[in-house]
């Protein structure tokens, strides 16, 4: 059950993906809708086993050895707030079905909100902390894409950077204290964290942890000082407003707070901290919600303000004031929710958002205008409405004495303003839209009721708000007393959900903020109706123009006086750069722990073999005089230097390392050839004269090759001389076969015993790959390497003089005879590369090799006849074989959790064929089928990147005719 409800949102997300966009909405809709439906119904069907403080608890083995493991659980908090995104996700999917514009890429906006929707669901049920750190990341990518998604206009594309910048700073934040948090109590895994609060709070590290995780927190649920990125959010569309201001994303910080309040509350720091941002932000945001002119800003400031109660709440560290807090979560989602549908109304109907043009919307939207009216009074605190309820908890732990400071003291001041400011700005959006003239100079100048399925959503929440103010002990005191009790446990409080408990100081402070909130309304209407968008004081100060600040002396200031002190474009320098700090960084641990030598045997050396190594240091040596000049010839070195190392293989008894080193100096050696052909021409000579600074220069850089490759030699003689334990090696030699059902130990060792460092590599490969080609695109030859070579120039002028000629004729007689040679080896060098992956799991081979072998054939076929002759007759799409091969060694590992074993568990058994009889079959072939794949993929995107360079020549060298005709 889990585990779909994780899978649900995502498999949504691709298949609305590949819906082709048409202006028919309802495919991808129905396709939303029944993905959050399921949702929704899933978790309501676990409510009975999460009843009192159950938990559905499904562990997916990982890496169980690290403490990684893909835990999903819910419990009485999660379900409720898992229940909540999938019964709003599927309000907002029907909603957006009228609210979004046939013009609009529908099915591209679906996707991006269920696999948001599925982000959010990961943080509420995952039961490993690093995994909440993953899916909170997720969240703030596809908050991203969504805030972002009418690209055109340039807010949508300032909000959604400010808000995927300041969101992913803090989830970086987060993901520091989680790992910190893992490190005092030992283990990653929720259940065990939140029983070791005693622990944590005593730990040295608590500070700093408590730091990191309420940074990740409070820049998530954009409290103060990092709330501006919320009401810049507000450019996107109406249905990703209503569902991340209620349900998702900012509701993701204050979920976390609760999450871990039994692991982390209870200290003056967390009372300082949590109390100080949630008090400001309360009181900030709401005075700055009165004085704003757009709809979804005073909504969005609401919001903010909103948050800010809750954790304020949370800071208190009392058991009751996590109650209010939980309880006010579910009912800021209603109405919040309600109000922002009712806004999208608007906007929709009348062209526009701006309050100062709003008025007199009853008689045109009456229906529409009691559904907020009534979210309005909700959201302002009106008795027999839900908000009410929650907010006379406030008032209850706001005059209680929870820690002895002046900022326990001015809460319940501070707590009675800002809820006078939230019934200013409530009135203000009721009376001023709603009454008075009718409105003038509209962009749509007749407003009417939406039709009813549009409605519906609102008017279904609304009725919630309603049933729950009047009915709060029936209706939502046994799902809130559930969530309750998961959370605080035994510290479960005793209250009370009645709408009455007599007079009291709540009530009286209730009725201040009532009347209070009405006298401000009154006092500010006029100013408001002709005042600038902003708040008084705060005008000038707009977190918008803060951020661009920030940035542009970021990276405009101290980026660039960085770049100018270490950055270059030449290469020498940066190369320089990664060698010293890789020598520093392997220097400093020897440094620091120490190295004794370590005595070994001289057993002599075997003539030949030291002639081979004399012979490898001799072209080592040649490669890096000749390497500044004489490029060709330093790569005929350097490529001896490989053939040595392949025979120094072979000599030790090492035949997959030699197969692999060989294949690999051919890719290399071919592929650096390519890219030599565009180089600039370089002088052969070496000048006599060399001024004292370029001596230096040569000089220095000696001297760094010798220290690293001295260094190199002392790693390796340490490594070699090391006393390794015959366990290891007796262990693989045992089980290479019986676990692995491999003979080949190394192969096995790769694909079965390592198979997560190899897919790691691979990964790597992938990426390296993807950054070759982008930075290839943008090469442009240099301009004394576009000249062909003088014989390939002579066979071009024979060619143009011979008539018989036909422009279509693809043989070239230049190189003809190896130009054959090459195009008959392809189906025997891939016969080869067949060859070299089946034996791999009991020979030398497997797919790392076979991948370079497949990759070389298509290198000869480049070579043969050119980038277009071969593209015209091999269709090989470089990008899909890296993502298959991706895929399926992905796909490979999951395999194993089908049947309950961890991650990239491999099987082995033998297979009867027909007419063939047994055969050995184990899934580890699949994975190295992907490493194949990948293998393959990766070389050749880099070969196509290579050779399009000739392509662009042949351009230039068309453009130059043209204009010299033109001349």
């Amino acid at each position: 059950m889990l585990v779909a409800l994780i899978v649900l949102p995502f498999l949504g997300s691709i298949v609305s993906a590949f819906i082709l966009n048409t202006t028919s909405r309802d495919l991808p809709v129905s396709v939303a809708g029944v993905v959050t439906g399921l949702c929704f119904l899933l978790s309501a069907l676990a409510y009975p086993f999460v009843t009192d403080g159950n938990v559905i608890r499904h562990e997916i083995e990982w890496l169980p050895q690290f403490g990684l493991n893909l835990t999903l659980r819910m419990d009485g908090f999660a379900w409720i707030f898992a229940t909540l995104i999938g019964a709003i996700g599927f309000l907002v999917v029907l909603y957006a079905r009228y609210y979004m514009s046939e013009e609009d890429p529908i099915p591209r906006f679906f996707s991006f909100l269920l696999a948001f929707m599925g982000a959010m669901l990961g943080i509420v049920i995952s039961g490993n902390i690093i995994l909440i750190s993953v899916f909170w990341e997720l969240t703030s990518i596809f908050s991203f894409l969504l805030i972002s998604y009418w690209h055109h206009n340039a807010a949508a594309r300032d909000g959604a950077r400010m808000a995927l910048t300041i969101t992913g700073i803090g989830g970086f934040c987060l993901l520091i204290g989680m790992l910190l948090l893992g490190n005092i109590t030992g283990t990653y895994d929720l259940d065990k964290i939140l029983a070791s609060g005693d622990a944590i709070r005593a730990h040295p590290l608590y500070l700093p942890t408590l730091i990191f995780i309420l940074l990740g927190a409070l820049t998530k649920s954009a409290q103060f000082p990092f709330h501006f990125w919320l009401p810049n959010a507000m450019a996107a569309p109406t249905p990703v407003s209503a569902f991340l201001h209620s349900a998702t994303m900012v509701k993701a910080g204050v979920f976390l707070l609760v999450r871990l309040w039994p692991a982390l509350s209870g200290t003056y720091e967390w009372f300082f901290l949590l109390g100080i941002a949630g008090i400001l932000t309360l009181l900030l945001g709401a005075y700055f919600a009165m004085f704003q002119q757009d709809l979804k800003g005073l909504l969005a400031y609401s919001t903010i303000s909103h948050l800010g109660l809750i954790t304020t709440l949370l800071s208190l560290g009392s058991p009751l004031a996590t109650v209010a807090a939980i309880f006010h979560m579910l009912n800021h989602a209603t109405f919040k929710a309600s109000l922002f549908m009712a806004a999208g109304i608007i906007d929709h109907e009348t062209g526009t958002r701006d309050m100062r043009r709003l008025t007199g919307l009853f008689r045109f939207l009456p229906i529409t205008a009691t559904l907020a009216m009534v979210a309005s009074a909700a959201m302002a605190g009106v008795p027999l409405l839900n908000g009410f309820l929650s907010k006379e908890m406030f008032f209850a732990e706001a005059v209680e004495t929870h820690a002895d400071s002046w900022l326990d003291r001015i809460l319940p001041y501070v707590a009675t303003l800002a809820s006078a400011f939230s019934v200013a700005y409530s009135l203000r959006f009721i009376h001023t839209v709603f009454f008075g003239p009718k409105p003038k100079d509209l962009p749509k100048p007749h407003p009417h009721e939406p039709p009813h399925w549009m409605r519906f959503p609102i008017e279904f929440l609304v009725v919630i708000c309603l049933i729950v103010g009047v009915a709060p002990a029936f209706s939502i005191a046994p799902f809130l007393s559930t969530a309750v009790e998961s959370v605080l446990g035994a510290e479960t409080p005793q209250y009370s959900l009645a709408i009455w408990h007599g007079f009291s100081l709540p009530l009286l402070m209730s009725a201040i903020a009532l009347v209070g909130g009405t006298l401000i309304y009154l006092a500010l209407r006029r100013y408001l109706l002709t005042c600038e968008d902003g708040p008084p004081l705060f005008r000038r100060l707009r977190g918008q123009r803060i951020f661009e600040r920030v940035l542009v002396t970021v990276s405009w200031r101290w980026a660039r006086w960085a770049e100018s002190r270490l950055g270059t474009r030449n290469l020498q320098p940066q190369l320089r750069w990664i060698v010293a700090v890789g020598f520093l960084y392997g220097l400093l641990p020897l440094w620091a722990s120490g190295f004794e030598a370590r005595p070994f045997t001289f057993t002599g050396v075997d003539p030949a073999f030291a002639i081979l190594w004399l012979l490898g240091g001799a072209l080592s040596f040649g490669a890096a005089y000749l390497a500044k000049y004489h490029r060709l010839a330093a790569l005929v070195m350097l490529g001896g230097v490989g053939l040595v190392v392949c025979t120094t293989f072979v000599w030790l008894s090492a035949p997959d390392l030699a197969i692999t080193q060989l294949l690999v100096e051919i890719v290399t050696t071919v592929l650096i050839l390519l890219g030599l052909r565009w180089l600039p021409k370089r002088n052969a000579e070496i000048p006599d004269q060399m001024t004292i600074r370029a001596r230096a220069r040569r000089f220095r850089d000696l001297i760094l090759a010798i220290c690293c490759g001295v260094g190199m030699s002392f790693i390796a003689f340490a490594v070699m001389t090391m006393p390794v334990p015959d366990a290891i090696a007796t262990y693989f030699l045992e089980n290479a076969y019986s676990q692995g059902g491999g003979r080949n130990v190394v192969n096995v060792i790769l694909v079965d015993f390592r198979g997560f460092d190899t897919m790691g590599e691979i990964a790597v490969l992938g990426v390296v790959a993807l950054t070759v080609y982008a930075l290839l695109r943008r090469f442009r030859p240099a301009p004394d390497s576009i000249a062909l070579p003088e014989q390939q120039e002579m066979q071009n002028r024979f060619d143009r003089e011979r008539p018989e000629r036909s422009p279509g004729d693809t043989v070239r007689d230049y190189l003809l005879i190896p130009s054959i040679i090459m195009q008959w080896l392809f189906p025997v060098v891939i016969t080869f590369a067949v060859y070299l992956f089946m034996r791999g799991h009991d020979l030398p081979g497997g797919g790392f090799s076979a991948g370079l072998t497949m990759s070389i054939a298509f290198l000869l076929q480049y070579l043969a006849g050119g980038t277009r002759w071969a593209e015209d007759r091999i269709r090989i799409l470089p990008l899909r074989w890296m993502g298959m091969g991706l895929l399926t060694a992905m796909a490979t590992g999951m395999g194993a959790w089908l049947l309950g074993y961890p991650f990239l568990t491999s099987h082995f058994q033998y297979v009867e064929l027909p007419l063939v009889g047994k055969v050995p079959a184990a899934t580890a072939l699949l994975f190295d089928l992907g490493v194949f794949l990948l293998v393959v993929g990766s070389t050749v995107l880099i070969l196509v990147a290579l050779a399009h360079q000739s392509i662009r020549i042949n351009r230039l060298r068309a453009q130059d005719a043209v204009r010299g005709e033109e001349a």
